[in-house]
């Protein structure tokens, strides 16, 4: 049987959560055959986990897991294993601030027996011209290091199946900055069956960003001395997850 682990990592979304969660809940209900809508709290300091354990009583669904704060990298990594060990065939992840379109997601399943994971891009992105130039430059920066020419590397809208995701999550480096970024890159580097497709992207919903310019730069800047080693240690066929990128 087919079923579907939609993982979304969360991190102060109070004024977001409970919307998200009731519309992609839609989706699970709908696949059946023991979907889950699985939402990771990050160690939120507001009231996001409280909201979580409240919409449980009517969302049947949905699995709450709480962990401490470890960032939206290691969030991410985090439900991709608890998918991934309870038998997920299909897994897919966005993100909690309602920037993405739930109908949009149907496109995508329609066509998951034809790749092994389809991402989205943000072709027009609506939440600042900051974030449009970020995109641009790591596209530019992928194209340098790892000689791929990728659409969008990081979008938080991506269906993949289990086996796919399985052989390429001990791949990823612990505590690397840009978890999704990597998996992208191993998929393409490894030539697997990869479709990008295109899809809405509206401002953040509600709440504020936790991740400011400042920090994007920072983790920027960290991020292309990381790909160097790794596109190194992948040149000479050197497992790359016995990297430890501490940061």
């Amino acid at each position: 049987m087919e079923n579907l682990y939609i993982i979304i990592p969360a991190y102060n979304e109070e004024a977001n959560i409970a919307k998200v969660a009731i519309e992609w809940h839609e989706i699970v209900e709908r696949i059946g055959n023991g979907s889950k809508l699985v939402i990771i709290n990050d160690g939120s300091k507001d009231s996001t986990l409280q909201i979580l354990e409240k919409l449980k009583e009517e969302l049947t669904h949905l699995v709450v897991l709480d962990k401490e704060n470890g960032g939206h990298r290691d969030t991410i990594l985090y439900g991709y294993k608890y998918a991934i060990d309870n038998q997920a065939v299909y897994i897919f992840q966005t993100d909690s601030d309602g920037q993405t379109l739930p109908e949009e997601f149907w496109k995508f399943w329609e066509e998951r027996k034809d790749y092994h994971a389809i991402i989205g891009y943000r072709k027009n992105r609506e939440d600042g011209f900051s974030r449009i130039v970020v995109t641009k430059v790591l596209k530019f920066v992928l194209f340098m290091i790892f000689h791929l020419n990728i659409t969008d590397a990081n979008t938080p809208f991506r269906l993949i199946d289990r086996d796919t995701l399985k052989k390429y999550y001990d791949m990823i480096p612990e505590h690397f900055n840009l978890s999704n970024v990597m998996l992208t890159v191993l998929l393409l580097h490894n030539k697997e069956k990869v479709e990008f497709k295109e899809i809405t992207f509206r401002p953040r919903q509600g709440g504020k960003n936790s991740i400011n310019l400042k920090k994007i730069t920072k983790i920027g800047i960290q991020a292309i001395k990381d790909f160097k080693t790794i596109n190194k240690k992948l040149k000479n066929g050197v497992k790359i997850n016995e990297t430890n990128f501490e940061h």
